[in-house]
Order: C-alpha cells, then sequence, then structure tokens
C-alpha cells in the first residue's frame, strides 16, 4: 500500500531521524520538541491490567479530580466517567474522544484508565489546549482549515489539500457554511493523524514513503481508529 498522495513525501524524501510528536520519527516536516506525553504499553496488550499508580509529584488537584472521578471507588476511572468529570471543565466532549485519548494512553480498547494514565490524559490536555488556541488566530473557538493544516505541520504531519479537506468535513460539526472544527474534535482528529501515521511507519521500513498491507493488518490498523 502506497502511502504517496496521503501526506507521506515522495519517495526521494525520508523520514526525521527525531521525534515531532511523542517519539517516534515523522516524515512531515522539520521535528519539533513535543511536549505531548508518550503513549505507555505500546506492544504490550496487558498493559492497561498492570497495576496503576499516580506518579511521583503528581499535582494534588489532579489526585482530587481523579477521586472526583472515580465515582463507584474501583480505583480506575471508565469512559463515561471520564467524560463527566472533563466537561466539568465548561468544556464537553464526545464520548468518541475520550475513548480515542484512552486508547492513546494504553494502546488497549478496555475504556478504563487508572491514576497514572488519567494524570497523562489531564497534563496532555493542557497541552492540547495551548495548541489549540494557538492556531484559533481569530479566537473563534474553532479551526477552520487552514489552521488546522498549520496546527498538523507544527507537529510534524503535512497531509494534502484533499487529505485535509476530508479531515475537516469529518470533524466539523458546526453545521454552518464555514466549515471549522471545535476542540475535542481537534483533539481526536489530530490523534487519528498521528495514531495511523505511525502505523504507517512501522510497516515502512525503508523510510521509502511506501508500505504493505495484509488485508487482516490494514484491518487491525485502521479499525481500532475508526471503533471508539
Amino acid at each position: 500500500m502506497s502511502g504517496y498522495g496521503y501526506g507521506v513525501p515522495p519517495p526521494s524524501q525520508h523520514y526525521s531521524s527525531a521525534s515531532s510528536y511523542g517519539g517516534a520519527a515523522s516524515p512531515y516536516g522539520q521535528p519539533q520538541q513535543s511536549a505531548y506525553p508518550n503513549p505507555n504499553g505500546y506492544g504490550n496488550p496487558f498493559a492497561a491490567l498492570m497495576p496503576s499508580t499516580f506518579p511521583p509529584g503528581t499535582d494534588p488537584n489532579v489526585i482530587a479530580c481523579f477521586q472526583l472521578a472515580d465515582v463507584d471507588g474501583s480505583g480506575v476511572v471508565d469512559d463515561k466517567e471520564l467524560q463527566r468529570a472533563l466537561s466539568s471543565y465548561n468544556q464537553s466532549f464526545n464520548i468518541s474522544t475520550i475513548r480515542l485519548l484512552m486508547y492513546h494512553f494504553t494502546n488497549t480498547n478496555t475504556r478504563s484508565i487508572g491514576p497514572k494514565e488519567f494524570t497523562q490524559v489531564f497534563y496532555s490536555l493542557q497541552n492540547w489546549r495551548a495548541n489549540f488556541e494557538k492556531f484559533d488566530r481569530d479566537r473563534s473557538g474553532y479551526i477552520d482549515a487552514w489552521e488546522l493544516r498549520d496546527a498538523l505541520m507544527s507537529l510534524g504531519f503535512v497531509v494534502s489539500p484533499v487529505v485535509l479537506d476530508i479531515l475537516v468535513s469529518k470533524f466539523d460539526k458546526t453545521g454552518g457554511n464555514k466549515k471549522a472544527i471545535e476542540y475535542d474534535n481537534f483533539i481526536e482528529c489530530c490523534l487519528i493523524v498521528k495514531g495511523l501515521t505511525e502505523r504507517f511507519k512501522e510497516r515502512d521500513t525503508t523510510y521509502s514513503g511506501q508500505a504493505t498491507f495484509t488485508y487482516e493488518a490494514f484491518m487491525l490498523t485502521v479499525l481500532p481508529f475508526l471503533i471508539v
């Protein structure tokens, strides 16, 4: 399966050797130091089942937020609990965004996270908010197509105009004539671009901008980002 035409540069270009987002090499531009935490447990399907504790030095406010979210006292927060907790900060989150965030930090579809992953989500959302506000230049509360393009480029991903249009159409929930993306859909959009790119690069071992997938491997690559 060729990646060229879907955001991957022609074969004459190569992946950067440094990370532009979360620690993986990027084929999409000059690498920048990322403020987003790395997901843990990639390649380990049992990572989400291992004991999880708050990292040393965790802000007491984060711990208190987790305790409030864990309404049943189970020691883990499920997707609905996380949605309620995060939506209490004057910002609503779609359940699909919540589940994709959880998948990003566990690499599983268990739809529950412990204190460690909750802390990672909490701090990553602060970075997402800063990134969103940086490119929401007109302070409209939305990211339009060109602002999204610049935001993705800042993360190391250069997508074609066709792909950009598909992304904006997919995540535009405004219902108006001007296509634009709200904050939570912006997070979901970027996580999907990031996740699919990283999966593609795992197959593109020669950094050629091309990769070969079996049918099942292709389905297992794409479906986790569609079924959330």
